[in-house]
């Protein structure tokens, strides 16, 4: 069973974030430019929230009558976020994605923010643990060692 430490370890990727008082436009322009689906918002280094296409798509209706590039991230971004920390099992990040039916965890190690796990990287830890189990079993099926 792997721990979000060692799957950040395999992503190697920058954390994308933004402030709360940017726009939703860049924060949108952000996302599709990195081909990514969430931000992580901090303010003066501390995660405050997190945006989300679902959160534009979910809520931008509500400031119907403003543009993209007036609303501020703060105004849409979800504040309460479920986080794990980097000696948390994949195990435990797809019950905690499952209950709290979130898409992305933040990553936080004393507080600090590390990096961000979606629920691709939960599903592709999966699959690749279940390949790993066939290919040994076919192994010890045909008398490979």
């Amino acid at each position: 069973m792997a721990t979000v430490k060692q799957l950040l370890e395999g992503k190697g990727f920058e954390v994308a974030s933004i402030e709360p008082d940017n726009s939703v436009f860049d924060a949108m322009q952000s996302m599709a430019a990195r081909n990514i689906g969430a931000l992580l918002v901090l303010e003066d280094g501390k995660l405050v929230g997190i945006v989300t296409e679902r959160d534009y798509s979910r809520k931008a209706y509500l400031l119907l009558d403003r543009t993209a590039k007036d609303i501020r991230v703060r105004e849409i971004m979800t504040s309460e976020v479920a986080y794990v920390d980097p000696d948390y099992t994949t195990e435990d990040c797809m019950a905690l994605v499952t209950e709290m039916r979130v898409r992305h965890l933040p990553v936080l190690d004393n507080g600090q923010v590390v990096g961000i796990i979606s629920i691709g990287d939960l599903v592709k830890d999966a699959i690749s643990g279940q390949e790993f189990i066939i290919n040994q079993l076919e192994r010890y099926i045909h008398g490979i060692r």
